[in-house]
């Protein structure tokens, strides 16, 4: 008989089930685009549906390694989130402004 993951998992020591939410957590933060699409049930063509474009365009977008800021930002938005680009340093991180006029100038 199959059994969920969290039936698995429940004689797990306590330290061993934070090791597992940690990871899981981390998994979660870093996503190419098609597992972040997969993650929020949409398919390429839903997806494509959304943009206005081919489903062969979603693919194309989703296994390029170097993208347009404005296209990345309106695949994000078509899956409902917001596009922020943030540099990091050792000690801060800076989220970059110059291309929140994008986002602004899409809507028009």
């Amino acid at each position: 008989m199959a059994r969920n993951f969290s039936e698995l998992t429940e004689d797990f020591p306590p330290e061993r089930r934070e090791r597992i939410e940690a990871k899981k957590e981390a998994l979660r933060e870093e996503m190419e685009l098609a597992e972040l699409r997969q993650a929020l049930s949409l398919t390429q063509s839903t997806l494509a549906d959304a943009l206005g474009v081919q489903q062969a365009e979603i693919s194309k977008i989703e296994n390029r390694t170097d993208v347009f800021v404005s296209t990345l930002r309106r695949f994000i938005q078509a899956m409902g989130g917001d596009l922020e680009i943030r540099a990091v340093f050792p000690d801060r991180s800076v989220t970059i402004r110059n291309f929140s006029s994008l986002a602004q100038g899409e809507g028009r």
